[in-house]
């Protein structure tokens, strides 16, 4: 059975191309919720019009499945729209 913590797991080894650095740091997850073998991820990306974004969700679906076995659901949602907190910014130097 994977557990919240091996999806965040996961996660951290899922990167933006562009930034270089993984969607759970970046804040892109929104959300995770498993029931049985069904993993149900909430996210967002830095732009509706991020380029990477559906190699990004595969790139998940596929280490997950891969590494547990479980059938993987991510909702693409821009509400709130993605916003790097303080610590963020100065990691991007922005």
């Amino acid at each position: 059975m994977v557990s919240k913590d091996d999806v965040i797991d996961t996660l951290k080894t899922c990167n933006d191309p562009e930034l270089g650095l993984d969607v759970w740091t970046l804040g892109l997850i929104y959300e995770v919720s498993i029931k049985d073998k069904e993993v149900f991820i909430k996210m967002t990306f830095t732009t509706p019009y991020c380029p990477y974004g559906p190699a990004i969700v595969d790139e998940i679906k596929n280490k997950l499945k891969g590494n547990y076995g479980v059938n993987v659901d991510v909702e693409i949602v821009f509400d709130p729209p993605w916003q790097p907190n303080e610590e963020l910014r100065e990691l991007l130097g922005v």
